[in-house]
């Protein structure tokens, strides 16, 4: 199968690191976020790969074309910012497959995907975490504390999908897939959902995120 990352943003709350780096090759543990994304690709029989990219783009394919990836790695390049929407649509057109992956740039994450594979059309879920301590109550007395709990039943985006080639012709080519189609598909009952419990996962959006991140990603991606 082959898989799309979405790399093409310019990572504005990492700067001042994104003013010179990619948000892509920022590292964690001094290995920057793709490769470990992509060796978290092959681990599912990922063969291929699509990079979107836009800002800094020369530095990640520069990057990854001295690097030993062991995978075939092609990319497709936004001269204007087209939204997760329009930057699959793009690079849907290289791909000939049923159905293929998309993962967005920033996400590290245990995820697997072969229980993903197992439904068409379909966003993988986490229970909905919180960075703030959580009160329990009864009777307007505190009986607990909780810090950075996952909330259950409360289920969020994990920003990773399994699509079906066919849905490349409704995405617009400029725009995001989850403001547009997503919202559509989930109305017309054509949008399915793998809900994932006790996993490793981050969204790589403040230094906060690379520290906390950086102290577990070599046990999340083995």
């Amino acid at each position: 199968m082959k898989a799309i990352i979405l790399a093409g943003g310019r990572g504005k709350r990492l700067r001042p690191i994104t003013d010179y780096v990619p948000k892509p090759l920022v590292p964690l543990k001094n290995i920057p976020i793709i490769e470990w994304q992509i060796k978290y690709l092959k681990k599912f029989g990922i063969d291929e790969i699509i990079i979107c990219t836009g800002y800094k783009q020369e530095t990640i394919e520069n990057h990854l074309n001295v690097k030993k990836i062991g995978m075939k790695i092609n990319f497709s390049v936004e001269k204007s910012p087209l939204g997760t929407g329009g930057a699959i649509k793009k690079a849907g057109k290289m791909i000939n497959e049923k159905s293929f992956f998309v993962i967005n740039g920033d996400t590290i994450t245990n995820i697997d995907l072969n229980k993903l594979k197992k439904k068409s059309n379909a966003i993988a879920s986490i229970e909905l975490r919180t960075n703030f301590g959580i009160l329990e109550t009864d009777d307007g007395k505190i009986t607990k504390f909780r810090e950075k709990k996952e909330i259950s039943d409360s289920w969020m985006n994990a920003g990773i999908y399994h699509l079906e080639k066919e849905i490349l012709k409704d995405l617009p080519s400029k725009g995001d897939i989850e403001k547009t189609v997503f919202p559509d598909y989930a109305k017309k009952g054509k949008l399915n959902t793998v809900k994932f419990k006790n996993v490793k996962w981050y969204s790589i959006d403040s230094f906060k995120d690379m520290e906390e991140c950086s102290l577990e990603v070599e046990k999340i991606i083995k």
